[in-house]
């Protein structure tokens, strides 16, 4: 199978590609290291990577017309300044419509996509939330170009599936609180939770459904979750843990920002029933992957798509 993947130096999607040449897959992959890392790039003779961007429409032109790729595996995108929205549209919608364009002129057969759960905005009324729920793209620009994103792949008529995604975590992670409070913790320096609950889903689980749906597993949109939800402090506990810390470093306790959610959990159902009951790696076990990571390559990043950290 040949398969193009985008943000080809981030958490997924160099991941994607660890796993793709291990199944002997034929790999190309793109990334412009605005939030990845070289250190992430593999090394083989079935890969072949271009440091380079999705926006760019000559590029992804020629790329994909000279691999011609069975699947494409999108996972770039652009979210490290919430007002910075000409590079969130660049990025997260040109480069999807560049993408998909490509695609159709060389009949892609699969595309698998990846969604914030922001989709349904910051304070869902479901709990958890159905892949029926009204769509509310209006509290970010990273939502509102990756909503927009979606649904010009969605009219494409290419045949696709797209992952809502509950947080991600895991080695190569660079944003969120987890890369945010190793740095902190390992700087010494006072780290803040907040009320706010999360499902913490591990890198690898996401992975081994990427590799189902490019082999043609599901179609349209799944909610990627474990189905349940943990608070913030339990992370930080779990990372205080794994990095040996015994003189327990108590944490601010602060509200939620405006541009925060309480919670958003997703209901995995749909999931579960076409790509199997899911066995989730252990939220302790997933954040000592992740600081073993942080301990040997740094931190880069801790990224946020609020204008608050939280």
């Amino acid at each position: 199978m040949r398969i193009f993947v985008t943000g080809a130096a981030g958490q997924v999607g160099s991941h994607v590609v660890d796993s793709a040449i291990a199944r002997g897959d034929e790999v190309v992959g793109i990334d412009n290291f605005a939030t990845g890392r070289e250190v992430h790039v593999a090394i083989s003779s079935h890969y072949n990577f271009v440091n380079g961007s999705i926006s760019d429409t000559a590029l992804v032109d020629r790329l994909i017309s000279e691999f011609k790729p069975d699947v494409i595996v999108h996972t770039a995108a652009a979210y490290k300044d919430p007002d910075d929205w000409l590079t969130d549209v660049e990025t997260n919608v040109r480069g999807m419509v560049n993408l998909v364009n490509a695609a159709k002129a060389v009949s892609v057969g699969r595309f698998v996509y990846f969604q914030t759960a922001l989709i349904y905005g910051v304070k869902p009324e479901e709990n958890p939330v159905s892949l029926q729920h009204p769509r509310r793209v209006d509290n970010s620009s990273y939502s509102i170009s990756k909503g927009a994103a979606e649904d010009y792949l969605v009219l494409s008529g290419i045949d696709y599936v797209t992952f809502r995604l509950a947080n991600v975590v895991g080695q190569r992670n660079v944003s969120g609180p987890l890369p945010i409070f190793f740095k902190r913790l390992s700087e010494g320096k006072k780290c803040f939770v907040t009320p706010a609950r999360r499902d913490f889903v591990y890198v690898g689980d996401l992975v081994k459904a990427v590799m189902m749906a490019s082999h043609g597993t599901g179609n349209g949109a799944y909610h990627f979750s474990s189905g349940g939800d943990v608070p913030i402090i339990e992370l930080y506990d779990a990372v205080v843990k794994a990095m040996g810390i015994h003189d327990y470093p108590e944490p601010e306790r602060r509200e939620l920002s405006p541009d925060d959610a309480p919670s958003i959990l997703l209901d995995p159902s749909r999931t579960f029933a076409d790509f199997g009951m899911i066995k989730f790696t252990p939220l302790e076990t997933t954040v000592w992957n992740a600081v073993k990571y942080y301990q040997e390559f740094g931190v880069v990043g801790g990224y946020t798509h609020l204008k608050t950290e939280s």
